[in-house]
């Protein structure tokens, strides 16, 4: 460890650091004793720290040694030697005092501390410089410090410094010298002016700072010193001179100044202070008044040291003697001066402050007069601070009061015709106040109105005029005859007259109806309406009121200034209507197999809305096969019935409705409920036959009345001799039998007997039959009718049994004339002898015959297969509108051959493409929809369901609830009354329209800003009060009310007034004047402004001409490719046998027509095709000369429906401007989305070669004759329907949906040709596939329906497709400014673009005739509208007889139906468009309804 050194009386510490453990004990050690042996002595054990607190030298240095026990008997050590060191300690010492000039000696003795020692002196913290004299002597441990002649510079702090090897220590001292007194100023006589401050000068210097001490001795007399009272006014300032404020005449005297601080003798000094007097105005008046024209006096009187010289003045400027109408004179009185002022006379201007100036050689002094010169005073400014019906309240500005008091006011207020003679006075109004209201007046009347103002000295002049017309008070009569009358359930008849002449206090302007329901729950506070007078009389009607329910009205008349009193409450009662609500709880119970028990509960009085005239049921069965039966309906009064003569065990749809006088409410939901069950009835039929020697079948038809669940069928066969019945019992769906191991030529009888869980029912008829070794053959089906709804795979069986097993074949009655059935991919007949068709179409529906044959005999059956198609479209109709309902009716079209299962109601908000539907009951023929918004227009369409599934959905309608939007009436002011700040707007003049107001909007703001201040209320009030105004401001103001049926907007200018009353200018002025103050920037601006509107029409000009002329590029592109499709079809009807035998070209061509696909179908009736292909023709291959492999001879055209899984139901095939058929081109095709049927009609070539042009479809076009054709095709096409009526009732070739289907299209077509930017509605021919040969890529027979309009290949040879996409209904908005296809009645024409037009596909002129011309030549010629002449009505052919008759008539030969002939073209027309008419003229349809019922076989020409 390394020594360590001490200081003396300080702490110190000793470390004995121990590195390693464990170890047990650290121990410190000194001359051996253990440490510590005293109180100062510290050892810490833990660390091995020593401490030794206030260090002694004489016991603490020394050797110590520190002691580790490393072990217990193994210790190790080291010492360290302290050596202690003594600081310099300074013996005290102090300067005595000494005064200047003495000899100083002062030690500073180091009384202990180690040698050496070094000592050194400072004076203030600094080493003493040399310039003080100051001499220093060190000897060993003293320093001693000598001045031989002190000086105020030696005052100071001396100390002294001792230093040694262990410190350094000091010692302080001051040194003060003191200096006797003596003066730095010494004061002498001086003079003082009176009210002014002086100064004595008196200073001194010494140390200590002496004390400076004044007396004094007043007057000039021998000085007899006082002390001076020091006070506010008196005071000695810091540096000992005297200060005396303000100075008075008894402070002139003998002054003295004593200087004293206790060194050294006192010094003073007198002196004398002379007071001298300024010039003072003693006495003057402070105010003083005078009457206008009369002589005024005023002086003052002046003090002070001679001479004093007086002038006057008024507010700043100096009186002289020359002025006019003032005079000053001034004498002397003893020690004062007296001036005085004389003005004569006085006037209004002399009022004001007047100062008298006196002046000497001490000083000034002024005294200020305000001369107040009193008058009459002037009258005051009024204005017009409110104006009301019987009260004027006036604002007035006080002017110039004449310097007097106003002690009160007068006010006359006249008629502005009568004289101010007569005006009637208000006197001594207070003059504290500045309005006044003058009461009684009459309302709308004029009055001119003037005040004076008074004082003590007179009265003024009278004020400005002002004329002011009254406002109108509110009525103070009723309205007078007040009438009601119910003319609904929910409207009430209101009249009345206005009230009597002289109560109307104005002008009446509208009326305010109120009235309020008496029932329970009413709120009996009264609604109000509010409508404009029409006159004397008055009608308005209250709708949407509550059904036969107590009302009570009173009517108020309403004027500009508000509502007049109430008629007297008015009770009366709303007419009856139908019950809103079906009766509750509905139950019915099967009590028997004919009879169901029903029971409900009956309706709440609010809920009858009339008196309940007794309960209807209405009910159906729901037969076994799907089909609905005859509905019925029976009437009661009591909540219950029994319902008899049912059909045993037989679903029932029931439904319960309340009826009042008014009629039938609304139906309670359907509930079903099966009568029970009974034993069946006889089998309808039983057949028995030989098939072999030993072998019988039996067969059956379940019983017409099934009356339960068929258990099973019991079969019974027996022989009389001897008598033996034998029973077999046959499965429930079985309805045939096998009898063996009967005897060979023996007769057995044989019948059938169903059984339920009743019971065994009545047996069918006994047959006999007898076993054959050679059994002819027989079948064992029954002929019949077979019903199956379309786009189904159906079976017609034919059983048949003899021996040999015979041949079965079928065959089809063709007009009369049966035919082997048709065998190929969609037709089979099975081993079974069944005859198979795969998804079954209307044109399936006819008489089947199956014949089976064998070496013995022979047997026929007949089938008439019905197809049920969906149901067709049902006649929608408006019946009813409210405020807030609408009524649909509609009468059902034909059912498609199954019963109408319900009806779905859909609708939707015009521009809205979110629609709801209801649906709704078979029984229904109306719908009243609830709860819609007020005056707005709504969409509905109407679709039937039968078993097949939903029908063509019908047109849709539109119709709007009752209301309109809100109108502003010319009759109403719509300022109310306008001030400086604030405006009064009348609202009374809104009238809803009869829908409620559900938001008001009102903007304003000054001319020449851009900022609209704006304020929204969500009801109307009576007024409307627009605060914080601009004075004297032009603003513009627009309104904007709006309710469910729309909004309306009012805009207005008007101007705030001036603060006086007064208006502004005009703006026009405002206009002028901002013109004229244009800056030449400001008219640079605006022709840059000019500059750019100029530029920017001439851009879209030049862009308007690139945009049409595009478009007329894209319209000649589509007559181009429309002349190709022309001329490509010609050339395929003018192919020459040597063509024929050529390779066959493959076809591909694209027509961009908008968003539109026509099938063009061309089929070899000789040659079967099994399935549907297609070969496309290449771009590079079109136009070239392509090969046919087999010849064409019929034209089809097809329009297929797509069906789709949202929105509104939507009939493709009625695809007319206004459906909505949405999500039509991604819907997926299948069993279960496809309830559309597809529209086709065919024309078929007959082969009899003929020049005549026959069409009896709707479509007259000429058909286009084949240069170099086979024999096998002619010049006539004709189609026809079935002449089957039960065939034609679900045919499926309907022409009426066939003229439909396509007119729509081309209809469509016209909405988009008529506006191009209207994308959504044009349609589009994408693809047309033309092919002449099948080919095996698609089988036909499958179950699942392939929709070819998503298919990449086309379904069938020679396919153009059409996809329409009509307008949706939101988008009808969009057409409202554009021009739209006219519609026409039937018979009028239609003119359809080329590629749309089928004549281009048949149209082919005879030799001779000026039809002769070339198809392209036409298709180039742009289509002219012409009038053509409605065709000649012939007598109509037999279908028979067309083709041996057609050759004589020269084209003017018409099938049944067909009711027109094709007019000849003229050669300079070019391909005269074809003339079409619509259904209704042509056929009546397959359903026996009469076409000139379906609403939309319309024409429409393309403008």
């Amino acid at each position: 460890m390394k020594n360590i050194t001490a200081i003396a009386g300080r702490d110190t510490y000793i470390h004995c650091r121990v590195i390693g453990y464990p170890y047990y004990s650290i121990k410190w050690y000194k001359n051996s004793n253990l440490l510590p042996f005293n109180h100062r002595q510290v050892a810490f054990e833990n660390n091995g720290t020593l401490k030794l607190s206030d260090v002694q030298k004489e016991v603490d240095e020394g050797e110590y040694t520190c002691n580790v026990l490393v072990q217990p008997q193994l210790s190790t050590s080291q010492s360290v030697h302290v050596t202690v060191k003594v600081p310099p300690f300074i013996q005290p010492f102090e300067f005595p005092r000494f005064s200047i000039g003495q000899r100083v000696f002062i030690p500073c003795v180091v009384v202990s501390g180690d040698l050496p020692i070094t000592i050194t002196w400072q004076k203030d913290g600094r080493p003493i410089p040399a310039s003080l004299g100051v001499t220093i002597d060190n000897i060993d441990f003293t320093s001693s410090l000598r001045i031989s002649n002190l000086s105020l510079m030696h005052n100071g702090n001396y100390t002294c410094i001792a230093r040694n090897e262990a410190a350094a220590v000091e010692h302080q001292s001051q040194l003060i010298v003191r200096v006797p007194p003596k003066f730095v100023v010494q004061p002498r006589d001086q003079d003082g002016i009176y009210g002014k401050a002086v100064i004595l000068n008196c200073s001194a210097e010494g140390y200590p700072v002496p004390t400076i001490v004044w007396k004094f001795s007043k007057g000039a007399g021998v000085p007899q010193f006082q002390p001076i009272a020091l006070n506010g006014r008196i005071q000695v300032l810091s540096n000992g001179s005297l200060l005396i404020k303000h100075v008075v005449e008894e402070d002139s005297g003998y002054y003295l100044c004593k200087v004293s601080n206790d060194v050294g003798a006192d010094v003073s000094k007198s002196m004398y202070l002379t007071v001298k007097i300024p010039a003072m105005i003693t006495s003057y008046p402070n105010t003083t008044l005078a009457t206008q024209g009369q002589k005024k006096e005023m002086s003052c009187t002046a003090h002070g040291e001679k001479p004093i010289i007086v002038r006057w003045e008024k507010e700043d400027r100096i009186i002289n003697p020359e002025m006019a109408r003032y005079l000053v004179s001034t004498k002397e009185v003893g020690e004062e001066v007296i001036s005085t002022l004389q003005i004569l006379p006085t006037v209004r201007e002399d009022s004001g402050f007047f100062s008298c100036h006196a002046i000497n050689s001490y000083g000034e002094d002024r005294g200020i007069i305000q001369l107040t010169v009193q008058e009459p005073p002037d009258p005051p400014e009024i204005e017009i601070k409110d104006v009301k019906a019987r009260t004027i309240t006036l604002r007035w500005t006080m002017g110039f009061d004449g310097n007097s008091p106003i002690t009160g006011y007068d006010i006359e207020c006249k008629n502005k015709s009568d004289s101010w003679d007569s005006a009637q006075r208000t006197k001594d109004v207070s003059p504290q106040l500045n309005s006044a209201t003058i009461i009684d007046i009459h309302p709308s009347s004029t009055y001119s109105i003037r005040m004076y103002a008074k004082n003590r000295i007179g009265k003024s002049e009278p004020s400005n005029e002002l004329t002011i017309t009254a406002d109108e008070a509110a009525p103070d009569g009723p309205p007078q005859e007040v009438h009601l009358e119910p003319i609904s359930s929910q409207s009430i008849r209101v009249t009345w007259k206005a009230p009597k002449k002289h109560l109307q206090n104005g002008i009446i302007r509208g009326y305010q109806i109120g009235y309020r329901e008496y029932s329970t729950g009413g709120n009996f506070q009264f609604n109000i309406i509010s409508i404009d007078t029409t006159g004397d009389s008055e009608l308005y009607t209250l709708d949407n009121l509550n059904k036969f329910t107590q009302y009570g009205l009173v009517v108020q008349a309403c004027n500009r200034a508000g509502t007049g009193p109430s008629s007297q409450e008015i009770i009366t009662t709303t007419l009856e209507d139908v019950p809103s609500y079906p009766p509750e709880n509905v139950q019915a119970i099967a009590t028997s197999p004919e009879s169901i028990s029903i029971s409900w509960s009956t309706l709440s009085k609010e809920a009858l809305n009339g008196i309940l005239q007794g309960f209807r049921v209405i009910y159906w069965a729901n037969l076994m096969d799907g089909e609905l039966g005859e509905i019925k309906n029976v009437t009661t009064t009591q909540p219950s019935l029994e319902l008899d003569g049912l059909e045993k065990y037989t679903n029932y749809s029931i439904q319960v409705l309340a009826f009042t006088r008014a009629g039938d409410g609304v139906r309670s939901e359907q509930i079903f409920t099966r009568t029970k069950e009974d034993v069946p009835g006889p089998p309808a039929g039983v057949k028995a036959a030989a098939a072999s020697a030993s072998t019988v079948f039996v067969s059956w038809l379940p019983p017409l009345k099934l009356n339960g669940i068929i258990r099973k069928y019991t079969v019974f066969c027996s022989h009389p001799y001897p008598t033996v019945i034998s029973e077999f019992e046959a499965s429930p769906d079985s309805f045939s039998y096998r009898i063996p191991n009967l005897s060979r030529n023996r007769q057995y009888s044989v019948w059938v007997v169903a059984v339920t869980s009743a019971g065994r029912g009545n047996s069918s008829e006994i047959i006999t039959v007898e076993p054959l070794a050679k059994a002819p053959a027989r079948i064992l089906t029954f002929s019949g009718t077979v019903t199956t709804p379309w786009m189904k795979d159906i079976a017609l069986p034919c059983k048949a049994v003899g021996d040999p097993s015979p041949a079965v074949k079928w065959m089809k009655d063709s007009n009369g004339t049966p035919s082997l059935v048709t065998i190929d991919g969609r037709r089979s007949i099975f081993s079974n002898g069944s005859f198979v068709i795969r998804t079954v179409k209307a044109e399936d529906s006819g008489y089947y015959s199956c014949v089976a044959n064998n070496n013995w005999g022979s047997d026929e059956i007949i089938l008439n297969l019905q197809v049920q198609v969906p149901p067709d479209q049902p006649r929608l109709t408006v019946s009813k509108t409210t405020s807030s309902s609408i009524t649909l009716s509609w009468l059902p079209g034909d059912n498609g051959g199954s019963s109408i299962r319900g009806y779905i109601l859909q609708y939707s908000e015009d521009n809205s493409e979110q629609w709801g539907s209801f649906p709704i009951s078979p029984s229904e023929r109306s719908y009243r929809l609830e709860n819609l918004k007020c005056g707005t227009w709504y969409k509905f369409t109407l679709t039937a369901q039968n078993g097949v599934g939903p029908g063509r959905i019908s047109e849709i309608i539109e119709a709007k609830t009752l209301g309109k939007e809100p109108q502003f009436s010319k009759e109403q002011e719509l300022f109310a009354s306008i001030n400086t700040t604030r405006v009064r707007l009348n609202l009374v003049g809104w009238n809803d329209g009869g829908c409620p107001i559900t938001s008001f909007t009102l903007e304003y703001r000054p001319f020449g800003t851009t900022v609209w201040t704006t304020a929204q209320r969500t009801s109307l009030s009576k007024s409307y009060i627009v605060y914080d105004l601009q004075e004297a401001t032009w603003y513009e103001l627009q309104m904007r009310v709006c309710n469910s049926a729309g909004c309306a907007e009012k805009q207005a200018n008007f101007a705030t007034l001036n603060y006086d009353g007064s208006t502004i200018p005009p703006l026009i002025k405002s206009v002028v004047q901002s013109e004229e103050g244009l800056t030449t920037n400001e008219g640079l601006k605006m022709l840059v402004t000019i500059s750019c509107i100029l530029v920017g029409v001439l851009l879209l000009f030049v862009l308007l001409l690139v945009v049409r002329r595009r478009r007329r590029e894209q319209r000649l592109k589509r007559l181009r490719d429309a002349k190709s499709l022309a001329e490509m079809l010609m050339s395929k009807n003018t192919r020459t046998s040597d063509t024929l035998s050529k390779q066959q070209q493959t076809l591909r061509m694209h027509i961009d027509i908008p968003r539109a696909q026509l099938l063009i179908e061309e089929r070899d009736t000789m040659e079967t095709i099994d399935d549907r292909s297609t070969v496309l023709l290449t771009d590079a291959d079109f136009g070239e000369a392509a090969k046919q492999k087999s010849l064409t001879v019929t034209h089809t055209v097809h329009y297929q429906a797509v069906s789709q899984a949202t929105g509104p139901l939507v009939d493709v095939s009625d695809a007319r401007p206004g459906t909505n058929p949405t999500t039509r081109r991604n819907a997926k095709a299948g069993p279960t989305a496809r309830n559309r049927y597809a529209s086709q009609w065919t024309l078929n070539r007959p082969h009899p070669t003929i020049s005549t042009h026959t069409l009896t479809t709707d479509w007259r076009l000429p058909t286009p004759r084949a240069a170099g054709s086979v024999d096998k095709e002619s010049d006539s096409y004709s189609v026809s329907p079935s002449q089957d009526t039960d065939r034609a009732r679900s045919s499926m070739v309907s022409t009426e949906s066939a003229s439909s289907t396509y007119e729509e299209l081309a209809r469509a077509y016209e909405h988009a040709k008529m506006e191009e930017q209207l994308r959504h509605a044009k349609f589009t021919i994408t693809e047309c596939f033309i092919s002449d040969t099948s080919s095996e890529q698609l089988t036909a027979g499958t179950n699942e329906y392939t929709d070819s309009l998503t298919s990449s290949t086309p379904s069938e040879s020679g396919i153009c497709r059409f996809t329409a996409s009509p307008p949706k209904p939101q988008d009808g908005g969009r057409v409202m400014n554009m021009a739209v296809p006219k519609a026409h009645r039937p018979g009028d024409l239609i003119h359809l673009p080329p590629y749309l037009r089928m004549d281009f596909l048949l149209n082919r002129g005879g030799p001779g005739t000026s039809r002769d011309l070339s198809l392209g030549q036409a298709c180039l010629e742009p289509q002219k509208s012409r009038t053509l002449k409605r065709p000649t009505v012939l007598e109509p052919i037999p279908m028979e007889a067309s083709s041996s008759t057609s050759s004589t008539r020269e084209g003017q030969s018409w099938q049944t139906g067909a009711v027109a002939t094709l007019p000849q073209r003229e050669g300079a027309e070019l391909g005269q468009a074809a003339k079409m008419s619509s259904s209704q003229e042509s056929l009546l349809d397959s359903r026996g309804h009469l076409k000139g019922n379906n609403p939309y076989a319309k024409s429409y020409t393309l403008v």
